[in-house]
């Protein structure tokens, strides 16, 4: 299947530049998709839903620092929304060992995984909550692609029923850095919070854009500027190197965008 190339040739890549050096890589080499297992990761036993999934989203929290940012805070807050497998917890606790982190995943299936790696390394002052983000309380039909892009589905893609809560009523405070990468909710996610993003001093967005549906990239865009955010994007794993040629696509998505917001 195409888009699984794609991300088996961008999984390849990674593990290209970064094999000789670390052993994460070297640990999972071989390790067919989808099949759950676990690692030593820092003196821990880490639990995995796909090796694959894991091993791009290890490149890019611990070896690009993709959520790195500064605090003068003692206690920083964080919101983790879509915190998969933990990788992003951990990685903050690491960053700011004395921070609060509310965490966000609707998947039941990877929550659980999720609460054995945060207990594993017997994490502080982190809140786990097993739902999704939307604008309202309520149940909605969620697909489970099994490692790292579960989303809400109004089709027959959906495979069961999560629960939602809207991200207003976690914003009444300083919010340090709030993280979304929630595979195409944060457009109503983000309209539905807009006016508290005030209390945010770091927004980090994972903007996705599906294959035959409307892009809300400038409307998503404008929320952060009318909020007072200064933004800087660059681009992940999916990428078109001539999209007047051929647009790459996976998992429904033609592109995907890392949007940062930093109020100065």
């Amino acid at each position: 299947m195409m888009l699984n190339k794609v991300y088996t040739k961008l999984v390849a890549l990674l593990k290209a530049r970064i094999e000789n050096a670390d052993p994460i890589v070297k640990q999972l080499k071989g390790t067919p998709r989808y099949v759950p297992g676990s690692i030593v990761l820092r003196g821990h036993t880490f639990k995995y839903a796909d090796s694959a999934s894991f091993l791009f989203t290890y490149e890019e929290i611990y070896k690009r620092s993709i959520y790195k940012f500064l605090s003068t805070r003692e206690r920083p807050f964080i919101i983790d929304a879509g915190a998969n497998i933990g990788v992003s917890v951990l990685y903050f606790k690491q960053l700011y060992g004395n921070a609060r982190v509310v965490a966000f995943e609707p998947d039941k299936k990877i929550f659980a995984i999720l609460q054995d790696n945060v207990n594993a390394f017997g994490l502080q002052n982190v809140t786990l909550v097993n739902k999704g983000l939307w604008n309202e309380e309520k149940e909605l039909r969620f697909y489970a692609e099994g490692a790292d892009a579960g989303r809400i589905s109004t089709d027959t893609t959906a495979s069961h029923v999560i629960d939602v809560v809207s991200l207003r009523s976690y914003l009444s405070e300083p919010v340090d850095l709030l993280k979304i990468d929630i595979e195409g909710a944060e457009m109503i996610v983000l309209k539905d919070c807009e006016s508290h993003l005030q209390h945010v001093k770091n927004i980090f967005v994972e903007y996705h854009s599906f294959v035959g549906q409307e892009q809300s990239l400038p409307e998503l865009l404008d929320i952060l500027k009318r909020a007072g955010f200064r933004l800087n994007i660059n681009a992940p794993g999916l990428i078109s190197k001539n999209p007047f040629v051929k647009v790459n696509a996976y998992n429904g998505m033609d592109m995907q965008l890392n949007i940062y917001g930093i109020r100065s």
